[in-house]
């Protein structure tokens, strides 16, 4: 494990930089992480982000369809939002472990 820098706070990530302690998260450093990813977050963006947060903490397996089916977006729309590995990706900005489902 790593210690990495995002929004002036120190936080534990994973070789894959993925937190991990979730109570690190902010927002501000889930907005650093997105800006490593190439994603500017916007309102809608932080919506899909809370969800997964939610479920994930609450012990939820996720996947792509659960979050097609969460009515904040639909699959395409996931992929929209965070191109080329969208769940990868939002996980990891959500400041959750790296879905088991993610290669």
């Amino acid at each position: 494990m790593a210690e990495k820098v995002y929004a002036g706070k120190s936080v534990s990530v994973t070789d894959d930089g993925y937190l991990t302690d979730p109570n690190q998260w902010t927002k501000e450093v889930a907005i650093e992480i997105a800006k490593e990813e190439g994603i500017e977050l916007t309102d809608k963006h932080f919506a899909v982000i809370e969800f997964i947060r939610e479920k994930t903490l609450k012990g939820e397996a996720l996947t792509i369809r659960t979050i097609g089916k969460s009515g904040l977006v639909d699959t395409k729309g996931f992929y929209e939002l965070f191109p080329g590995a969208p769940l990868k990706k939002a996980s990891r900005i959500a400041g959750i472990a790296k879905p088991s489902s993610c290669v």
